[in-house]
């Protein structure tokens, strides 16, 4: 979706939970604080900067946010949209699912409006 010389931001393949965004640093690191006080400042601009195109694009009830990496420990944020009906709601998404829903997608042509909305917070991506 967007990308730089350090980080990138993936649309992950989550069924029912679309908008579901990965922010992946590029260099391998476990932890925040193994990266430099600017690079942190970089990184949350970016994971913040993906939070609001997907607010302003999907308007969901809630955003979530993870940092976790315990399956894969190379640092990486989770940035998820939650919508009041979701499958999951209020539970986390990797709880149990609390109801059955039909899958939801993201509406109309959604990834080319996220990229446009990550270039228009982030600028070009290159790498």
């Amino acid at each position: 979706m967007w990308q730089d010389a350090d980080c990138r931001v993936v649309l992950a393949p989550e069924e029912g939970f679309p908008g579901f965004c990965r922010v992946i640093w590029r260099r391998h690191v476990k932890e925040m604080s193994d990266l430099s006080t600017a690079e942190r400042v970089h990184y949350m601009n970016v994971v913040f900067a993906v939070e609001s195109a997907l607010r302003e694009l999907l308007r969901p009830e809630k955003m979530n946010l993870a940092s976790l990496g315990n399956v894969t420990p190379h640092l990486h944020w989770h940035v998820i949209p939650r919508f009041a009906d979701d499958s999951h709601f209020p539970a986390p998404i990797w709880a149990f699912a609390q109801r059955e829903v039909p899958p939801r997608v993201l509406p109309g042509d959604g990834r080319a409006a996220l990229r446009g909305a990550l270039l228009a917070r982030l600028g070009a991506s290159g790498a």
